[in-house]
């Protein structure tokens, strides 16, 4: 081994005493499964994705070193970096080994849609449900269900493979909160937070909904599932205050989201690292911004909304639209195939609260003036044509 490489390794281990740290309910990774795409980018390629991409802002110096001709990436303490070595150019580059395929068409192509959350009896517990007087109660988890079985049917009609994550509001995972209070006083530890029976409840929930399930959806799309591209289904919302006294607002809008933009402290988690690492070396980036960036454009067409702008540090405008942005959220991070994250209509718009209570219909009514589908339809219009005209030109 070359001395300067061998310095480097001395260097890491005896530096980043810190790299133990797990997410909740995540587990130790194992660094040898990546060992498969040695030689398969340059260094130019991965330095771009890292830099501008993943981790941006300097987040990665800490924990990842790049040299000529290979990248080292802190693991655990007392465990030697995991090194990888660059290709020499991208005519030697070896094929990059994955289960997903960069299809030319819609048909044939194998998509998962994921709806977001899970609504029914978990509306509440997940902080996904608002109701006004005595109007119908807005359930994110099951408005995206219905968009996800309306666009299946419309997706399998143009030759796609389509399935779903979730096909009711049954938990993919067997955790629950009443299980989770172990990981729950870890995670209130580690955000500094009072540990008290109200805070440890409300994290146990969260654990749950937000985490343990997501993660269980991951597995299915990874080992069972293995599409090439994963459609994340949401509505967005604004605060809406005291839930027993839930406020409406003015504002509407639209954005899209991609993996990236890891922050300094969210690489402090091994996992992460990891995570960051399968997700640039499977090349997923490039094909989510092409194909967000076109479903963002019919989006924007079909919904009427303006782009919604981040103004922390949370997130980064990629691919050149005003609609399309990368976050570290868990499901685009975990998937590993290409994630295009849908964040339409705010749920707490007056307009949208109006047009969810009039329910899914077929033709147009008139909405504050202007004939328009349901929500619903207006939704999945919008995806199936943003699908159609990136698979069209490809």
């Amino acid at each position: 081994m070359p001395f300067v490489r061998f310095a480097t390794i001395l260097l890491l281990l005896a530096c980043c005493g810190q790299g133990q740290r797990l997410s909740p309910l995540a587990t130790r990774p194992d660094w040898s499964s990546l060992e498969k795409f040695q030689g398969t980018i340059t260094k130019e390629e991965f330095t771009r994705l890292l830099t501008q991409v993943y981790a941006p802002r300097e987040a990665w110096r800490e924990y990842f070193t790049v040299t000529d001709d290979h990248v080292t990436v802190v693991t655990a303490p007392g465990q030697p970096p995991f090194l990888l070595e660059f290709a020499p150019d991208q005519a030697s580059a070896k094929p990059v080994p994955r289960y997903w395929q960069p299809r030319p068409s819609l048909r044939g192509l194998r998509i998962a849609l994921d709806p977001g959350h899970l609504g029914g009896e978990w509306a509440k517990t997940e902080e996904r449900w608002f109701q006004i007087g005595n109007h119908k109660p807005v359930t994110e988890g099951d408005m995206v269900l219905h968009v996800a079985k309306l666009l299946k049917s419309e997706l399998e009609r143009r030759g796609a493979s389509v399935s779903l994550t979730r096909s009711s509001s049954k938990p993919a995972t067997n955790l629950r909160p009443e299980k989770l209070k172990g990981p729950a006083i870890q995670s209130l530890r580690d955000q500094g937070r009072a540990i008290n029976p109200a805070s440890l409840k409300s994290e146990a929930e969260r654990l749950f909904y937000r985490t343990a399930e997501i993660r269980a959806r991951a597995r299915k799309v990874n080992g069972q599932l293995k599409p090439d591209l994963v459609l994340a289904l949401h509505f967005n919302a604004e605060s809406w205050g005291n839930p027993a006294r839930p406020t409406l607002t003015g504002l509407n809008h639209l954005h899209l989201l991609v993996s990236g933009c890891y922050s300094a402290r969210e690489l402090s988690y091994e996992d992460q690292r990891y995570d960051l690492m399968a997700k640039l070396l499977n090349r997923s980036y490039d094909k989510e911004v092409a194909v967000s960036r076109a479903v963002a454009q019919s989006m924007a067409r079909a919904t009427r909304l303006p782009p919604y702008t981040y103004t922390g540090d949370s997130a980064i405008k990629v691919g050149g639209s005003p609609y399309v942005w990368a976050r570290n959220l868990l499901a685009n991070r975990l998937f590993e195939c290409p994630v295009v994250y849908l964040e339409p209509y705010v749920m707490n718009n007056k307009e949208v609260h109006d047009r969810v209570q009039l329910g899914d219909y077929t033709g147009r009514r008139n909405i504050n003036g202007t004939p328009r589908e349901s929500i619903y339809r207006e939704y999945v219009r919008g995806v199936v044509d943003g699908l159609v005209a990136y698979y069209g030109r490809n």
